[in-house]
């Protein structure tokens, strides 16, 4: 369930006033995204997508999170411990007989690990320092045949286009809060996030896994805001007030207020 925030409130710290943070935090800087590079893909999994739910970044349900079918999975050298997840890439195909002349734009949702048991141009397609996306079946129809298991691709970063604001998925318990951005625009990316209670000052929160970080703190009956730092721009944005005091763990709160 997500429960949508009609508005902001509050103060970035004890001394500085509210309207004019929330100006701060919307006019962020467009991302360009980046110049395009070779790889190669694969896809998982079968026309349904079923097996690119979950994933390595706890996006869980990809259609409740709202990235659907256009994911893939990135081999460790992009993945970067979880600080890939949700970014965004143009990709097509090349240098194939199987390509499609089409393009299309994946959100990376999951890993794909190494095979160290295969050499890395015959099986082992995610070793490092191999830049490859594992692409859902959907994904990968956009642009080629699947008969060809695998093919050449070029790719760039693209910036990740959304509707409406980031969503908080909140896990955890009464003491410690685990939470997942998802929905991110602009660069699509994560380097650091600080939560504030009504009656506390920011926290840092230490990233947990995939797109998830935690706050060990008693946080309950009160009003939520977030900082997030993007790790391509180093753009940060506040989204104030974003759960209500009666929040609670396996609900989903989204701000009004997201990268550009």
């Amino acid at each position: 369930m997500i429960v949508p925030k009609e508005k902001d409130e509050g103060t970035f710290d004890d001394n500085a006033p509210q309207a004019h943070i929330i100006i701060a935090a919307i006019a962020v800087s467009n991302y360009q995204g980046s110049r395009w590079a070779f790889a190669h893909a694969t896809f998982y999994g079968d026309q349904t997508a079923s097996a690119t739910m979950g994933g390595a970044c706890g996006y869980g349900n990809l259609y409740a999170s709202g990235y659907g079918t256009q994911t893939a999975a990135l081999s460790s050298t992009l993945y970067q411990n979880g600080l890939g997840c949700g970014t965004c890439y143009e990709m097509m195909c090349v240098q194939s007989p199987h390509c499609y002349k089409a393009v299309t734009i994946v959100t990376a949702t999951n890993l794909c690990p190494p095979n160290w048991y295969e050499s890395s141009d015959n099986g082992g397609w995610c070793n490092p320092p191999r830049v490859h996306f594992d692409m859902s079946m959907p994904a990968f129809m956009h642009i080629a045949d699947w008969h060809a298991g695998i093919i050449p691709v070029m790719y760039r970063r693209v910036p990740c286009m959304r509707r409406g604001g980031i969503r908080f998925q909140f896990q955890g318990n009464g003491y410690w809060l685990l939470v997942y951005p998802m929905n991110m625009g602009g660069a699509g990316d994560i380097a650091a996030m600080w939560v504030k209670g009504s009656k506390t000052r920011w926290i840092s929160m230490s990233h947990n896994w995939g797109a998830s970080f935690q706050a060990f703190a008693t946080l309950g009956g009160q009003t939520l805001s977030f900082k997030i730092t993007s790790h391509t721009t180093r753009q940060t944005i506040v989204a104030w007030n974003v759960a209500p005091s009666n929040w609670n763990t396996g609900m989903t709160y989204e701000a009004n207020v997201n990268f550009h």
